[in-house]
């Protein structure tokens, strides 16, 4: 039986462009779950026969709502060097563009490397209780989640006064991670401002930028294991709040960081 997200990330190419559609898995409040969205981009760059080596990094603007069925990825190659290459991407709806993108692939080589932060003390994913958050949207029930710190505020939670969410995070059927779930995982977090208001209000990500760490033997050693993500916000104003975030192997290994702008009312 194919996977969930792999059903998501099934993408045709005809006439020069890539041809996916959405699926009611991973459907969010308004649209698809945007993690699900800017994998897809990942994916379409990754299939083109054109593309040279890994992500390193992408940036999604997301631009109008998706609404279910099909839709298109045109890509274009800005520029290729020796050891990156920059993509522009489009997806649109007949004709109407609901996200653009821009990301920069290339070829990973052996350097001096170190990691300045280090992965939060937590305890392990089997000492941490899940939370089914499945009744709030569509899209979490394809991820288990033990929640260390900043769970889903219930009803009666009330304000917070930070902004940290600390989880144990991974697909659910479990599935070896891939640079395309990689990036979904980046966006895995509820928006930062229904943490700190202890209560649901319309939020959605605008910007989503994500970096990656990760090379091909680090995602083969992190199989399908649980990853830590961590995320905060810095500040909330003017109807906007931004997001920082780590994605962290279980072995300590940086996989990605990442960084987003959302937009809320109240």
């Amino acid at each position: 039986m194919t996977h969930p997200f792999d059903v998501a990330m099934a993408l045709d190419s005809m006439d020069g462009l890539m041809r996916g559609q959405t699926t009611p898995d991973f459907a969010n409040m308004v649209g698809p779950f945007g993690g699900v969205t800017a994998a897809a981009i990942v994916r379409a760059i990754e299939n083109h026969p054109d593309r040279l080596g890994d992500p390193v990094s992408l940036t999604v603007n997301y631009a109008a709502p998706i609404a279910d069925g099909d839709f298109v990825v045109d890509l274009r190659a800005a520029r290729t060097n020796r050891t990156n290459q920059h993509w522009i991407a489009e997806l649109s709806q007949s004709t109407d563009v609901k996200t653009t993108a821009t990301a920069v692939f290339g070829l990973r080589r052996p350097t001096w490397s170190d990691t300045e932060p280090r992965p939060p003390a937590v305890p392990a994913p089997e000492d941490c209780a899940s939370q089914d958050n499945s009744s709030f949207v569509t899209w979490m029930r394809n991820y288990e989640m033990r929640f260390v710190e900043g769970a889903m505020p219930g009803a009666d939670t009330g304000e917070n006064p930070d902004s940290t969410t600390t989880v144990w995070v991974r697909p659910q059927p479990h599935r070896a991670l891939d640079y395309a779930a990689l990036t979904a995982l980046c966006d895995v977090f509820y928006p930062r401002v229904f943490l700190r208001r202890g209560q649901f209000i319309p939020a959605g990500t605008i910007s989503f930028t994500a970096y990656f760490h990760a090379d091909a033997d680090d995602l083969a050693r992190q199989g399908d294991d649980y990853v830590l993500a961590t995320a905060r916000a810095q500040r909330f104003s003017g109807g906007f709040f931004d997001q920082s975030a780590q994605v962290w192997g279980r072995d300590g290994t940086l996989l990605a960081v990442t960084h987003q702008i959302v937009y809320f009312k109240g």
